[in-house]
């Protein structure tokens, strides 16, 4: 299979979005991602020929590091996209702008239910010509059977060699979501995609050594956690006590969970089914895809698993060489399916 951007672009275009001719694509880019977003806007054209709406997040402030005065979204974007068939929101993540940008944006995206939205945070040529060239048709297959597998689940324990050891209960209150490839409308996906998530019920006690990435802001700055791994002690579905060997990170973490009640609680459990892919590379976007588990604290994505709280947070923990248990059942030794 050809790997190269121009292949990652044609595939985000016509195999996951599937934007038709006479169909409106709003594109939302900065300028250290632009040169990606472009080949995607030339494959667009190249299906429909209108003149598609571009928005370069510095026309609308300036970006902090430090996210000390993170943009907000503006009604400009807003306007054309409610009106909009498909989208994209090709950008560096900034700290702040989970809030401040992309949650409203997201917020203004579902609430039009013919969009089919590709959220592309972080995304780089890296990604771009390995996750984005997977063959989506095994994607799909591979979710499919890993859906199967956990949608019933009353209990999933998550073991790695690093100590991870964590046992998450659920409920047939909350959904499972597969996140495969094919972006349907009314509905956002983060591409490079592959993976299936629901939001954690119950979960007394456990331990997660974060030794791949950290989601949010943290992944763009740390990126690989391998070296300096976080290690998160859960008690009763919240973060109890956390240490890391870097302190500027476990500063920052720190207020990271404490931005209201619910970001240090245990949300997300996601199963990464994107077998195209053969390493983590310290990129979150793709890291959380890759054959393994992925855990986030503070909000649940009420909207698609219906779990019935919100938060400002939303902090994705990737592991290394996961071993899974479905009920008892084992689904994954060392990252690797037995499904």
């Amino acid at each position: 299979m050809e790997k190269s951007v121009q292949y990652g672009a044609w595939q985000a275009v016509n195999n996951c979005v599937r934007l038709k001719k006479g169909e409106k694509m709003v594109m939302i880019t900065d300028l250290e991602t632009q040169l990606i977003a472009d080949v995607i806007y030339h494959e667009a054209a190249a299906v429909s020929s209108l003149k598609h709406p571009v928005f370069m997040m510095e026309k609308f402030g300036e970006r902090t590091e430090d996210g000390s005065n993170p943009i907000k979204f503006p009604e400009e974007i807003a306007k054309e996209l409610a009106d909009a068939d498909v989208s994209f929101y090709c950008a560096k993540g900034k700290a702040g702008e989970l809030q401040s940008f992309r949650k409203p944006m997201l917020k203004v995206i579902e609430a039009n239910k013919k969009l089919r939205h590709a959220h592309m945070p972080g995304m780089n040529e890296e990604l771009m010509t390995t996750g984005m060239c997977a063959d989506y048709a095994k994607v799909q297959e591979v979710s499919k059977k890993v859906h199967d597998a956990v949608h019933n689940a009353r209990r999933i324990r998550v073991t790695t060699p690093a100590g991870t050891d964590l046992t998450a209960y659920f409920s047939s209150q909350r959904k499972w979501v597969i996140c495969d490839g094919l972006i349907l409308p009314g509905n956002w996906s983060n591409l490079p995609d592959g993976e299936v998530f629901s939001c954690v019920t119950q979960a007394p006690k456990g331990k997660v050594i974060v030794d791949g990435t950290l989601g949010d802001f943290f992944c763009g700055k740390y990126g690989d956690m391998n070296q300096y791994p976080l290690i998160v002690d859960i008690k009763n579905g919240r973060i109890s006590q956390f240490h890391c060997a870097n302190s500027l990170l476990m500063a920052e973490f720190w207020k990271y969970i404490e931005q209201d009640k619910e970001a240090n609680r245990l949300a997300e459990f996601a199963i990464g089914t994107n077998v195209g892919l053969d390493r983590l590379v310290g990129n979150l976007l793709q890291d959380e895809k890759f054959p393994g588990v992925h855990v986030a604290f503070g909000d649940g994505y009420e909207g698609k698993t219906g779990c019935g709280w919100k938060s400002k947070a939303h902090v994705d923990c990737v592991m290394r060489n996961c071993t899974v248990y479905v009920d008892g059942k084992k689904i994954m030794e060392q990252s690797r399916f037995l499904i």
